[in-house]
């Protein structure tokens, strides 16, 4: 049986992007996993899916086939979330295909991916 052993996101300026998504998710470097060209960044506390980011020369698309979602637990939390996650980088991205009321949010990271933050209604 398959399951998902990380996600990779290609990034241009690799230190920049390690600074965004540790602070972002609250991931670390894995030193075992860390070169000049691509570093693994994993939970702090413990299993999860980890994060690799590799240099990439290519522009991030402006409409993704594939993206990230990052949950939060209700409205409140997923608005403090996305004010955090601005100021450390992250982008507002206005998105025009947004169903009548969506529970999520498109924002950037630093190299331009873009991500979603999800409100999964557990208020």
């Amino acid at each position: 049986m398959l399951r998902i052993g990380a996600i990779v996101l290609g990034v241009s300026d690799l230190p920049r992007a390690v600074r965004f998504w540790a602070e972002a998710l609250g991931y670390l470097i894995s030193a075992a996993e860390e070169r000049d060209d691509w570093v693994v960044l994993v939970p702090e506390d413990g299993p999860g899916t980890p994060l690799v980011l590799t240099l990439n020369s290519s522009v991030a698309e402006e409409r993704p086939r594939m993206h990230v979602d990052l949950f939060a637990a209700g409205a409140t939390e997923q608005a403090a979330e996305i004010t955090r996650l601005i100021s450390i980088g992250g982008v507002f991205v206005g998105w025009d295909r947004h169903p009548g009321e969506p529970d999520f949010a498109v924002l950037a990271d630093t190299e331009g991916n873009r991500f979603c933050v999800v409100d999964t209604g557990a208020e």
